[in-house]
């Protein structure tokens, strides 16, 4: 599936190549080797490279003779780099869907869409003052010593030193704030795949607008129907839904004050428990995103490569999954 993938971004590729200074690494061989970072939870950039140093499967995989030398660590971050030039990441998604629907696996009128928090790669102790002037030397470079009692702080007067683009968030009441991504999964709901992406910075209404962004991209002029939890029960979400001619599938939040924005025009139908039975498996792609990707803490910083790390390894997830739904179908013919 993936020499498919990367077959149809040839062109892309050849546009990449510099025709000055040394060879630089493939960018075929670049994607091969973050994909096996993500298939396999490789913490690190360095670690990658000794896996694939002495495993020969990696080797294979990437395309590298048994005795080709390694890339050295910092030479593979800075040609990866280059890969954020182009929208490689949404390409090489867009690849990995156009097969699972020549497959017949994906829905084009049911689907869920959901968000969560991504735990920027930035200390607390970086979410200073905006216009502080520059302090003296810290008494441990490393891990100094700040002192926040009694201060207040907000993404209105604060930001990260190390990471401007992350903000302070919780996803609820009685959960800690931490500086985070808030990313977002629009799933079909035929079998679990993720139909498209989003990245925002983590406000309050990161989440809706993410997933109107993403209903606006959904193609076809069917009606299509959407389910979500209880924190898209608000009436301009619905009504935005309906407007763009989508059913929203709302799980409804009796305790919103003025009552909830879904009706009994909705939930009478069948459809509606249908989808909100199915809009919990979206959690299995966070799951994923999370513990296998290892996207729970971030390793990359600015809302850009973060963006772009985030739609690489949800085509990730569909690969994967993809694999085990084929096999099935084999089975069963």
């Amino acid at each position: 599936m993936v020499d498919e993938a990367l077959r149809e971004m040839s062109s892309l590729f050849d546009r990449m190549y510099s025709e000055l200074g040394r060879p630089s690494i493939a960018p075929e061989k670049l994607l091969r080797a973050q994909l096996l970072q993500m298939l396999y939870s490789v913490r690190s950039e360095r670690l990658l490279m000794e896996e694939i140093d002495y495993s020969v499967l990696f080797r294979w995989f990437v395309g590298m003779n048994m005795d080709e030398a390694v890339w050295d660590v910092t030479v593979f971050t800075k040609n990866r780099d280059r890969l954020l030039e182009h929208e490689v990441a949404k390409v090489f998604f867009a690849q990995v869907w156009n097969q699972a629907e020549r497959a017949k696996l994906t829905s084009d009128e049911h689907f869920t869409v959901d968000g969560t928090l991504l735990e920027a790669c930035a200390s607390l102790k970086s979410f200073q003052k905006k216009g502080t002037a520059k302090e003296d030397p810290p008494d441990d470079p490393g891990n100094p010593t700040v002192d926040f009692h009694g201060e207040k702080r907000s993404n209105d007067t604060h930001a990260s030193s190390t990471d401007p683009d992350a903000r302070l968030a919780r996803k609820g009441s009685g959960k800690e704030a931490k500086l985070s991504y808030c990313g977002n999964l629009l799933m079909e709901n035929a079998n679990g795949l993720i139909a498209n992406t989003e990245l925002r910075e983590a406000n309050g209404t990161a989440e809706r607008d993410a997933a109107l962004l993403m209903m606006e991209q959904i193609r076809g002029e069917q009606q299509v129907t959407v389910g979500a939890d209880k924190g898209y029960d608000t009436r301009d979400f619905v009504a935005e839904c309906r407007h763009m001619h989508v059913t929203p599938h709302v799980a409804q939040n009796v305790n919103r004050p003025g009552g909830s924005a879904i009706d009994a025009r909705t939930t009478r139908h069948g459809g509606y428990q249908i989808s909100q039975q199915k809009r919990k498996r979206i959690e299995e792609c966070f799951g994923w995103l999370k513990t296998i990707a290892l996207l729970r803490k971030l390793r990359h910083r600015g809302i850009f490569k973060v963006g772009w790390v985030f739609t690489f390894a949800a085509a990730a997830y569909n690969l994967v999954r993809m694999r085990k739904l084929l096999a099935t179908v084999v089975q069963s013919a």
